[in-house]
């Protein structure tokens, strides 16, 4: 096998896992948001900050508004 096919075989398998990586976090986060705003109330953490482990010592439950 030459080395250019190789490299398209390759950067084509990075693309692949790029897009189903971003996907399957993209149908996570809209799942998750879906489940939150089935409840009737928003959390501000869980929502705006989802990458953040602890809880901020500000932590507001209920409706949240956007910032102006």
């Amino acid at each position: 096998m030459k080395t250019t096919n190789k490299l398209i075989y390759g950067v084509a398998a990075i693309a692949f896992t790029s897009v189903l990586v971003y996907a399957t976090r993209r149908a996570n986060t809209k799942r998750r948001i879906a489940e939150v705003a089935d409840e009737g109330y928003e959390t501000a953490a869980d929502l705006l900050h989802p990458k953040t482990n602890q809880r901020f010592k500000k932590l507001h439950y209920g409706p949240v508004l956007p910032p102006h």
